[in-house]
């Protein structure tokens, strides 16, 4: 069949799996079927990796979300334990949101949690999104959120343009010399969602 290098196949349907590393599979395992109620759906064994032939042993964990998707771990005992990360930032952004369809199920998850003695941050208002964080066993950033915003998926030409502006920012910032974390921290603060939304520092609405 061929393959035009302009147009892309047919849109992927939906998410498959998220994979992430974990250091005790019987922990995991725990955290997801006790704590999140997702039922171990399936699990993969085997000496190499298929599709680098690394010869890495490893057990592959799968858990279903309720719309048929899964979260998925990797455990293989001859790993080293991961390297810190270099700035805080990255633990932050990298993350695993999971949704739900009220604010009152957010909030009751956040209860459960902590029930459960699982450290919960939250719930944090977003203007368009109510959500709490948490961590699995290994650490991983979780989210629980409810999207009120019907929206927000429908904004590529606002993201665009967005785009457009902080390319723009960073180039302007290379050719003057300037700092580039200095420039777009000023870009964030003119663009800044949180106060567009009307939000405080600690992601609640400003009371006027």
């Amino acid at each position: 069949m061929a393959v035009s290098p302009t147009n892309p196949p047919k849109l992927p349907a939906m998410l498959s799996h998220a994979a992430f590393i974990s250091a005790d599979t019987s922990a995991t395992v725990e955290f997801y079927t006790k704590i999140l109620g997702m039922e171990l759906v399936n699990a993969v064994l085997d000496d190499k990796i298929p599709s680098t032939g690394e010869a890495i042993p490893y057990f592959h964990s799968f858990f279903r979300l309720g719309d048929g998707s899964t979260i998925a771990y990797f455990e293989a005992p001859e790993l080293p334990p991961p390297s810190a990360d270099s700035h805080p930032a990255y633990g932050t952004f990298r993350h695993f949101a999971m949704e739900v369809f009220s604010t009152e199920v957010v909030n009751e998850w956040a209860a459960w949690l902590r029930a459960n003695d699982v450290d919960v941050i939250g719930p944090v208002d977003h203007g368009i999104a109510h959500s709490i964080y948490f961590h699995d066993p290994d650490g991983n950033r979780l989210e629980i959120t409810n999207l009120f915003d019907p929206k927000w998926n429908d904004n590529g030409e606002v993201a665009r343009a967005a785009l457009a502006e902080w390319e723009e920012a960073k180039a302007q910032a290379k050719a003057t010399g300037q700092n580039m974390a200095t420039v777009l921290a000023k870009l964030t603060q003119q663009r800044s969602h949180r106060r567009a939304s009307g939000l405080g520092e600690a992601g609640q609405h400003d009371i006027d």
